[in-house]
């Protein structure tokens, strides 16, 4: 019985031209992949790696501008509605603050059956900014559910009145009465 190593030799020797050429062709072929397939996928996986990155950082950049958008878009809102606020809830001046609060406190306190006693007004300036002041003190005379529906009605009324301070106290006689004394603001427009 011979051995595997001759056996190989020989086939070797007598297929010479087929097997050098293949070997010539597998020598080329690792050669070929080592110096150009190899360094090519390299490439090709770095320049996807960089495209997933890109993909990152755009997906990102777009959620910053959208961001950026709404904000801008939530300021140019939040300015409308304030010149808005300005020029059609607040009054223009003083006498338009008197106007729209004097009648419109005592027309709700005789609503409410509410007794008026008095009121008294003060202007003063509102620390920078645009606005002045007009506070407030009313005084009123009934029953604590008339003056809880008062302050309801104040509260839900389209004119632009802030309740400061509410002090309440007994009647100075026997019934039921009890007396209120309200401190509210609103403000209008600085006419200089």
């Amino acid at each position: 019985m011979s051995t595997g190593t001759p056996l190989a030799r020989r086939a070797l020797a007598e297929h010479r031209r087929y097997v050098v050429p293949l070997m010539i062709a597998l020598a080329v072929n690792v050669l070929g992949y080592a110096f150009f397939v190899y360094p090519l996928s390299q490439r090709v996986a770095n320049v996807e790696q960089r495209n997933q990155e890109a993909g990152q950082a755009l997906t990102a950049a777009q959620a910053d501008f959208a961001q950026a958008n709404g904000t801008l878009t939530g300021k140019d809102r939040a300015a409308t509605e304030l010149a808005t606020f300005y020029k059609d809830v607040l009054p223009p001046d003083l006498s338009g603050a008197r106007r729209l609060t004097q009648l419109r406190l005592r027309q709700l306190a005789r609503e409410s059956d509410l007794m008026f006693d008095r009121d008294q007004y003060a202007e003063e300036e509102v620390r920078d900014s645009t606005l002045r002041r007009l506070k407030i003190n009313m005084v009123l005379t009934g029953d604590y559910e008339d003056m809880r529906s008062f302050i309801h009605q104040l509260e839900a009324a389209p004119e632009f009145v802030v309740i400061d301070n509410i002090e309440l106290a007994a009647g100075a006689d026997t019934s039921d009465a009890q007396v209120v004394t309200l401190q509210m603001s609103t403000y209008f427009r600085n006419g200089a």
